[in-house]
């Protein structure tokens, strides 16, 4: 291993350009860290780190993590949040999801032994499945159907928790498990397909308002400078926990009532519209946090409302700047789920 020339931490990230990583790496940068952002951009923008292409300490690399990665420049820790998280993305290619998190997760285990870097892996509340817990502690272990069209990002990410776990027991990786709850704010992109942008940017296109099922199922929304904090704070923390910890706002809102706050939120003239609720969809989903709290010192802030605000702030911003494009063919899978939802399929 090479020297490190300073004291600074080097830390690589992998999804660095997406919605979560892309805030991750403003925050390790502005904390004085050097960062290598990992993308493949199948899901993500270059929007994201535009700012940060002429920072000093930041390096983007376009790769992906389903490829060995060979990094010679010493790392101190490896956060992956390389992996699609919503539905439609990870169901556009869903072979590709599962080896992004099997595949990719062993990639970039085997980086972090090479470099003896602090390893975070970002899973998710999905590893519950169609909780019959409520809230979810970290003990519970899930109710998640593995044949389900969900399987691909559900046993993926539980697949990954295992590599992970094995590696901390083997001594040979720092490994920490993160499950995080449903997150949304500024970066989020307007054809994501998760249920607040979607909402947020059908109200403010003046366009029907989609609940699927009655809308009584619920969710719990961490604002991302929340979720960001809570990411750091597990990294960082001495010892290792060794356990997954969920990081996620404990607040519960049924669907309608996040429409409602929308529709209230926004000048729009949308009306809700109802559609079949998806297969496995879960009914309930809320983290129990008591964990976070003991181990990290760790709880969200931001209200909801607050978080929204924001959100459809930047929504406002970005829709009326986005140009407008020619029909264009998708070449992937991935990029085929985008056009349709770009195209309100």
């Amino acid at each position: 291993m090479l020297e490190r020339r300073d004291g600074k931490k080097t830390i690589l990230v992998a999804g660095g350009a997406g919605f979560v990583g892309s805030h991750l790496c403003d925050t390790l940068l502005a904390a004085g860290h050097r960062v290598i952002a990992v993308d493949s951009f199948l899901t993500s923008s270059r929007v994201n780190v535009q700012p940060l292409e002429n920072h000093p300490d930041f390096q983007l690399i376009e790769h992906d993590i389903c490829g060995a990665l060979d990094i010679e420049t010493p790392i101190d820790q490896i956060y992956n949040l390389a992996c699609p998280a919503s539905p439609p993305q990870y169901r556009a290619d869903p072979m590709h999801t599962m080896m992004t998190s099997v595949v990719g997760t062993a990639n970039l285990l085997a980086l972090a032994e090479k470099h003896g870097a602090s390893f975070l892996q970002a899973s998710t509340s999905e590893v519950y499945g169609d909780p019959e817990q409520h809230p979810q502690r970290e003990d519970y272990w899930g109710h998640v159907n593995c044949t389900g069209p969900r399987a691909c990002y559900d046993e993926g990410k539980r697949a990954a928790e295992a590599m992970c776990f094995d590696m901390l027991r083997l001594g040979r990786v720092d490994a920490r498990i993160v499950r995080i709850f449903n997150t949304y704010g500024p970066r989020m992109q307007p054809n994501d397909g998760r249920i607040i942008s979607n909402l947020v940017v059908q109200a403010l296109r003046h366009q029907p308002l989609t609940i699927y099922g009655n809308g009584e199922q619920t969710r719990s929304f961490c604002f991302v400078s929340d979720l960001v904090r809570g990411l750091i704070a597990l990294m960082t923390v001495d010892p290792n926990p060794g356990v997954p910890v969920n990081i996620g706002n404990p607040g519960e809102f049924t669907i309608l009532e996040l429409a409602d706050m929308v529709l209230s939120m926004t000048p729009t003239r949308s009306q809700i519209v109802h559609r079949p609720l998806p297969k496995d969809d879960p009914q309930r989903r809320r983290p129990d946090i008591s964990r976070a709290k003991e181990l990290l010192g760790w709880e969200p802030t931001v209200p909801l409302s607050e978080g929204l605000a924001e959100m459809i702030d930047y929504f406002a911003r970005t829709l009326s700047e986005r140009p407008s494009t020619a029909p264009r063919r998708a070449k992937t899978p991935a990029e085929a789920a985008r056009l349709a939802l770009e195209l309100g399929a």
